[in-house]
């Protein structure tokens, strides 16, 4: 059995998807109603850049949508590859939107909408250059866990996402990243400083919580049978009131991606297919398990080459 997964902000590339976009009308057309859409040249924006600007959240995450999106369609619909017989979609933050999308429980053009709002409300919930996030190399969620309770008089960090084994990232304030970047160094533990302009899925995000909470509440979902894994419990979601409700909270909770991972493959998962430009998700699914076969679909090549 297999799952469709789509990665988050951190894929993108100026030219990503060119190859679909210059072979295919129906990204064309894609992309020319996205323009309508959000109102801008966001088609513009991803093929010439610039990059700083892509960059931007509020530009990010309907930019990658929509190129999961057209790789999806591009693979359903020129290839004729039934992509709905995946027993579970999936996607890290952002790409949960692209997952929802695609399994058909909102439609292209308010998906791209939201995403718009998100990204903006996220950029915007705490002032740039007051928050940011680590990433922690080679330890384990217990071992974080343990370091930020023991210090929770000292700095206010969280867990943002538990990505793969190994592979964790913390956001919070500046000042107290910077104490508990002293922390993990006297436990000799790796980290790096991501380059984001905000700390994501914590605390100090729940400006963006108010506005998604209200935003959601307005859009029409759709009930389908295609199955999503929530980010906030790792879990299969069982109604669209659920599913809107885990959207809300998703904002501020952690991203439990090896758990989600881990609980597909408990579920008879043994093949994973990533949607979307770069291959983020293939290499931690490949840092969860070894045991599973993994395709990454960046071309028209690896469309060619894909069994299921």
């Amino acid at each position: 059995m297999f799952s469709v997964i789509f990665p988050g902000q951190g894929s993108q590339i100026v030219g990503m998807g060119k190859e679909f976009y210059d072979k295919f009308d129906l990204v064309k057309n894609l992309f020319k109603e996205a323009d309508e859409t959000l109102g801008f040249s966001i088609s513009k924006l991803i093929s010439d850049g610039p990059k700083e600007k892509l960059d931007l959240t509020a530009n990010t995450q309907p930019a990658i949508f929509l190129i999961s999106y057209s790789i999806f369609n591009v693979i359903t619909k020129e290839f004729n590859i039934d992509l709905n017989k995946a027993k579970y979609f999936a996607g890290h933050s952002l790409g949960e939107y692209s997952a929802l999308s695609c399994a058909g429980y909102l439609n292209f053009s308010d998906t791209l909408k939201i995403l718009r709002i998100r990204g903006e409300a996220m950029q915007n919930s705490v002032p740039k250059g007051q928050g940011g996030m680590v990433a922690v190399l080679g330890s384990t969620v217990e071992i974080i866990e343990r370091i930020l309770k023991e210090n929770e008089k000292n700095f206010n960090v969280e867990i943002a996402n538990d990505n793969s084994e190994g592979q964790i990232v913390l956001s919070g304030k500046i000042e107290d990243l910077d104490r508990l970047i002293l922390v993990l160094k006297e436990n000799t533990i790796k980290n790096i400083k991501l380059p984001v302009s905000a700390p994501f899925h914590c605390g100090l995000m729940s400006k963006a919580t108010n506005i998604m909470s209200e935003e959601l509440n307005k859009l029409s979902f759709n009930q389908v049978q295609n199955k999503l894994i929530s980010n906030v419990t790792a879990n299969e979601i069982i109604s669209v009131e659920e599913l809107k409700n885990l959207l809300i909270k998703q904002i501020e909770n952690r991203v439990r991606w090896r758990e989600s991972v881990v609980n597909m493959i408990n579920n008879e998962v043994n093949h994973f297919i990533e949607i979307g430009p770069g291959k983020v998700l293939s290499g931690l699914v490949k840092r969860i398990s070894r045991e599973v076969k993994i395709d990454t679909i960046n071309n028209q090549e690896d469309i060619e080459s894909l069994k299921i």
